[in-house]
């Protein structure tokens, strides 16, 4: 008989705000705890205990056992004075802090008695086999094919997208080795077409020709050679820092990295990629890669990936191709909300009857607020990319470090291969292999069974993961729509709030300024010494009834893309150009609590009395002074 996963309530996977699932924690805590000692007791049980009763009556012992608890007692006061309250049910609006799942705490921590190494099936066999699993769950969820694809967890977002930018250098190059090694398979081409190959062509004929792999490979750009050649890799302005690292790293170098300008709403503006790609092309220079953002570190955005892929196929035409990594790092999961409990992307006109089933949303009319066709052809689009970072321990809620990366073509994991013969046996079936196809050694066993754990309870799809997704979507808006239009009477003055742009997903950017403020520079310090008041930086943490975050879009980033809504304001474009900055506030809208219309409420006053305070501290201290 199946087991049929129940319709899944949130509020009973969480410990809650005021820890008031502490229970149901500490009974399957306790419980894996005590199943994992008969374990140890139940093997080889004509083996006598090492620790004997006489050793734990000894002096040293009680001694050494109450240092113990000295150093936890230190431990516990530190992590309760110096953490962040994320765990509030609606005071945090700030950084990618949040509630992690309970289930994935609980297998974490029970994964780590097991103390599983998944470089090596030898090592790990129950945890890489449940690794093994959350690679095939995470294609699904990109609807790669089954069978064909492959995936795995990685320390985090810059590591998935450094082994993307490898991915993609390697195969890149492959053909250039192909001439060398075996030219009659890549006769009658040029150079430049030998570098516009599609990567299904490079893996086709790598099939053909297995004995020869391992020769290619060698000659490929992983020899140094091929670097100068392999063109640009192209990332929106919006770009996770993480990408300059892995081109420093990989040896493409730094300037092989362009950004292509955003647009006022932060998405890649697709014209001017594909009048870069066309300028490149006239005088040679072919592009390596192009990288599409689903959900931007500082705006959480959603680039128009269908309109990547279209130009690729257009531009295909014209003999220019061009490899795409898609950065989910922190929108990844949110392709859950659009798979109906087959695993199946949901038609368009089908969404609203889909969720309505399956009570993804509270409040449709947010689900409207959110949802527009751009962000559901930007997710359907994700399945036709060549590789995909989706990190579990942001918008999967599991414990860090868990990122994660998935590839449409399990084939092009031989062009980044290595095997150390103490740990893999070449030949050998897939987990064992794991280590020999990634840029990791060691790795926690624990994180794939925090990871896996999680999937089983929140299956990938609207019956599970879709449900977190729609609450984290609906809380952002009710934020979002919170913040709009929302005015503050400061000592004679007013203090206005103004969102930055309309969600694309569930992260919230806000400004404050004085009505009838044409000083920019005034504005920034404004919202700078905000944040001072809603941050760690001022008072402490567990007095601050409302904790946000902040960063600045300045020029050498953004370019002018902040211009139209610093206009917006009342701002010249000289002033624009004086400041070369707008410093703004941020809002990661994790809350698993949000969502409710009565929570949200109860909330909101409390946050717009936090707000009040803050802004009458700072200008009785702070604004006066200049």
């Amino acid at each position: 008989m199946t087991y049929q996963i129940p319709e899944i309530n949130l509020k009973a996977l969480f410990l809650g705000d005021k820890g008031e699932n502490v229970d149901l924690f500490k009974d399957v805590l306790l419980k894996i705890v005590d199943e994992h000692v008969g374990w140890r007791q139940n093997y080889m049980p004509q083996d006598l205990p090492v620790i004997t009763p006489f050793d734990k009556s000894s002096k040293s012992f009680q001694d050494t056992a109450d240092h113990m608890r000295s150093v936890f007692n230190e431990l516990s006061s530190k992590l309760r004075s110096q953490s962040l309250p994320w765990h509030t049910a609606g005071r945090f609006w700030g950084h990618m802090n949040s509630e992690t799942l309970m289930p994935a705490i609980i297998a974490y921590s029970a994964a780590m008695l097991w103390n599983g190494n998944n470089v090596a099936y030898e090592s790990s066999p129950g945890t890489s086999q449940m690794e093994e699993e959350v690679g095939h769950q995470l294609c699904k969820m990109m609807s790669y094919k089954a069978g064909e694809s492959w995936g795995h967890i990685c320390a985090d977002g810059s590591i998935a997208n450094l082994e993307g930018l490898w991915y993609a250098r390697n195969m890149k190059s492959l053909p250039l080795a192909i001439k060398e090694v075996a030219p009659e398979q890549v006769e009658g081409k040029s150079e430049w077409e030998l570098l516009n190959m599609s990567t299904d062509e490079i893996l086709d004929i790598m099939e053909k020709i297995p004995d020869q792999l391992d020769e290619i490979k060698a000659k490929s750009a992983r020899s140094g050679r091929y670097l100068n050649k392999l063109g640009k890799w192209l990332i929106p302005q919006t770009k996770h820092y993480s990408w300059l690292k892995a081109a420093d790293i990989i040896g493409i170098g730094l300037d092989a990295v362009e950004a292509i300008d955003v647009d006022s709403s932060y998405h890649m503006d697709i014209t001017k990629l594909e009048a870069r790609i066309r300028e490149l092309a006239a005088e040679g220079t072919p592009v390596l890669g192009v990288v599409g953002v689903v959900g931007s570190t500082e705006e959480g955005q959603i680039d128009h990936i269908d309109k990547i892929v279209e130009l690729r196929e257009k531009l295909a035409k014209e003999g220019i191709y061009y490899y795409i990594h898609v950065d989910a790092a922190y929108g990844g999961y949110a392709r859950a909300i659009f798979l109906d409990e087959n695993d199946e992307f949901i038609p368009y006109d089908k969404i609203d009857e889909v969720y309505k089933k399956h009570n993804i949303f509270t409040d449709m009319q947010l689900k409207d607020e959110w949802l527009t066709e751009d962000v559901y052809n930007a997710f359907d689009a994700m399945s036709k990319v060549e590789s995909v970072t989706i990190d579990p321990h942001k918008m999967g809620y599991i414990p860090y470090s868990a990122g994660a990366i998935a590839i449409k073509d399990s084939r092009m994991r031989d062009a980044i291969s290595y095997f150390a013969t103490y740990v893999f046996e070449k030949d050998a079936d897939i987990p064992a292999l794991l280590g020999a196809y990634i840029l990791e050694g060691s790795k926690a066993g624990a994180t794939a069974a925090a990871v896996w754990t999680a999937h089983k309870v929140l299956p990938l799809n609207v019956t599970g993961y879709g449900k977190l997704m729609g609450a984290s979507i609906e809380g952002a808006f009710r934020f979002y729509n919170f913040l709009k239009g929302r005015k503050f009477n400061v000592d004679g003055k007013v203090i206005e709030l103004h969102p930055l742009t309309k969600p694309d997903f569930n992260m919230v950017d806000y400004v404050f300024n004085e009505e009838g403020n044409t000083d920019l520079e005034r504005m920034n310090k404004l919202n700078h010494d905000f944040f001072d008041y809603a941050s760690y930086v001022k008072g402490s943490l567990y007095s601050n009834e409302f904790i946000t975050s902040h960063t600045d879009f300045a020029i050498p980033d953004y370019g002018n893309s902040p211009l139209e809504f610093v206009q917006s304001l009342g701002f010249t474009e000289a002033e624009w150009d004086k400041a070369g900055k707008v410093t703004i506030l941020r809002a990661c809208a994790l809350s698993p609590y949000a969502h409710d219309a009565e929570v949200f409420e109860e909330y909101a006053e409390k946050i717009a009395n936090a707000m009040q305070d803050k802004l009458e501290k700072i200008y009785t201290y702070e604004m006066n002074e200049q």
